[in-house]
C-alpha cells in the first residue's frame, strides 16, 4: 500500500522509522489528537515507561475503532520533557510499530498542561477501505 523513501543521499534512519511514506489514492486517512499518559480513573503513572505505555494503548484503541492498526500508522509524533526519557519512549513505541516503520519525530518540551505528565503522542494512519 505504502511506499517508503529513504534516498541513499540521505543518512540512513536512526531507528525504527522511514524518511518518508507515500499513501496511494483513496486511502482513508485518519489522524489522532496527542494522547497522554493517563488511565481511565485519571491517575498518571510516575514514569515515562508507564506513560509512554498508556498513550499507545489509547492510540491502538483509536485506530481499532476507525479498522485500524498500528500497521496503517504512517507517521508517529512525540513529545518528552527530558532526553533521559528518550529510550524509554522508543522501548514503548518500537514494540507498538514493530516492522512497521512509520516516519517519526521526537521532541523534548518543555512540559504539558500538567506537571505529571511526561509523554505526549499522536499518530497519522492510513489505510485503502
Amino acid at each position: 500500500m505504502k511506499r517508503t523513501f529513504n534516498p541513499s543521499s540521505v543518512r540512513r534512519p536512526f531507528g525504527n522509522y522511514n524518511h518518508g511514506l507515500l499513501v496511494p489514492p483513496g486511502a482513508s486517512l485518519l489522524v489522532t489528537s496527542g494522547q497522554l499518559g493517563i488511565g481511565l480513573d485519571d491517575r498518571i503513572p510516575p514514569d515515562v515507561t508507564a506513560q509512554a505505555e498508556l498513550c499507545f494503548k489509547a492510540i491502538g484503541s483509536i485506530l481499532d475503532e476507525a479498522g485500524m492498526s498500528f500497521a496503517d500508522v504512517i507517521r508517529i509524533g512525540g513529545f518528552v520533557t527530558t532526553r533521559e526519557d528518550f529510550p524509554a519512549y522508543m522501548a514503548v513505541r518500537d514494540r507498538y510499530v514493530q516492522n512497521s516503520a512509520p516516519v517519526s519525530t521526537l521532541l523534548i518540551v518543555g512540559g504539558f498542561t500538567r506537571a505529571e505528565f511526561l509523554v505526549e503522542v499522536e499518530v497519522t494512519a492510513a489505510k485503502v477501505m
